[in-house]
């Protein structure tokens, strides 16, 4: 029977994930002391960079460890590695059967205070990671739709309400002072709509890249900060690449541009500019 203390099971991990933010990870291996499924941060430091979960006895010759819900994670990727208890013995864990199927079109109620998501996924290299998100408040991008040089957009806005005079602010990634203003409109449960023509967004425009970042005000331009809009609630965990949307000509704009949105490797939406036939990405 192949035994954690002899170092050869293989570090190979089945996840469950539940809709309400906890994972579940089972692997094949015999109960030893300080055997550990370990989650870090990457990029991050300090205690708040790691967690550690015990594996414990899940039927013969099977070991699971648990992230519950009410754990809070750092928004972030977190490789997930396992350990006899000591660092030396530290191994890259691989992805096996991955149970998504309940964070599937998740919708939790309009008044949650805090979205917290987390995605096990395959990495580029093939190992395990789970990708976190912790928004507070959060506005999830719906349907997009296309015309007369313009999108619209539905969402869904947590834990905020829309006040009058709510907004969609486009801010320029490269000078965060040049802003696009929309008005919202809000159609209850906090859900909401917006479109956003492309003309205003090549304003002085050379031939440039223009990358435009997509915010809710919910109170308005001069309440608080903003809220990102993004895509978190599904079982994507990179939607830049996978979701495609039409490239538009800008209509009106000084020099050829055309326009489309995309969502960034955090999968936040925003929009991009670019002279008329150069390859998109």
């Amino acid at each position: 029977m192949t035994s954690t203390s002899t170092r050869t099971w293989p570090p190979r991990a089945d996840c469950i994930a539940d809709s309400a933010g906890g994972v579940t990870f089972d692997m094949a291996g015999e109960p030893s002391p300080g055997a550990a499924l370990v989650l870090r941060r990457r990029g991050g430091k300090g205690a708040a960079a790691e967690m550690r979960l015990p594996l414990t006895p899940s039927g013969e010759g099977r070991l699971r460890a648990v992230l519950p819900s009410t754990v809070e994670l750092a928004e972030g990727r977190w490789d997930a590695l396992t350990t006899l208890g000591d660092a030396t013995a530290e191994q890259r864990v691989e992805p096996g059967i991955r149970d998504l199927r309940s964070l599937v079109d998740r919708d939790p109620e309009a008044d949650r205070a805090q979205v917290a998501v987390r995605i096990p996924y395959p990495t580029a290299d093939g190992r395990l990671a789970v990708r976190c998100w912790l928004r507070s408040p959060h506005a999830e991008s719906g349907a997009l739709a296309f015309g007369q040089g313009a999108m619209t957009a539905e969402g869904r806005l947590y834990g905020v309400e829309l006040a009058a005079g709510a907004v969609v602010e486009a801010r320029l990634r490269a000078n965060k002072d040049l802003v696009h203003r929309v008005p919202v409109t809000g159609t209850g449960g906090g859900a909401f709509t917006f479109t956003l023509p492309y003309g205003p967004l090549a304003d002085g425009r050379g031939d440039e890249q223009r990358l435009w970042d997509l915010w809710l005000c919910p109170t308005g331009p001069h309440g608080a900060a903003g809220v990102r809009i993004g895509r978190i609630l599904d079982d994507i965990w990179e939607k830049k690449g996978v979701f495609r949307y039409p490239v538009l000509p800008v209509e009106d704009a000084a020099r050829p541009t055309t326009a489309y949105p995309y969502f960034t490797v955090d999968n936040d939406l925003s929009v991009r500019l670019d002279t008329a036939g150069q390859p998109t990405t």
